[in-house]
């Protein structure tokens, strides 16, 4: 009885060490300390959505650059296809612009 109390006791205490392991590389004493301090998470959040707007507005603009460059360079090849889908951008635009003086 005694045997497998230790070798059960044992058991739990590797257990409990390989938990105590995967808690420090989960980094949850940080996690818990800045749950803590409400003011510093916010902060935290708000320069996050501060920089991930902004990237997602330079990513936009650099997709957005690239493929205005292409359509000149396709617009450029006299492409029926294309020429046409440039009038329509274009016919559509002037519509718009005569709506509001």
């Amino acid at each position: 009885m005694a045997e497998t109390s230790d070798k059960l006791l044992g058991t739990l205490l590797k257990k409990l060490n390989q938990l105590l392991e995967a808690l420090e590389k989960a980094s949850i004493a940080e996690y818990v300390a800045l749950f803590q301090n409400p003011k510093r998470l916010l902060y935290l959040n708000l320069l996050a959505g501060i920089f991930r707007g902004f990237g997602i507005a330079v990513g936009f603009t650099a997709v957005g650059a690239v493929f205005l460059y292409l359509l000149g360079k396709a617009a450029a090849l006299n492409l029926p296809i294309i020429g046409h889908f440039i009038a329509e951008i274009a016919r559509i635009v002037e519509a718009e612009l005569r709506r509001f003086p």
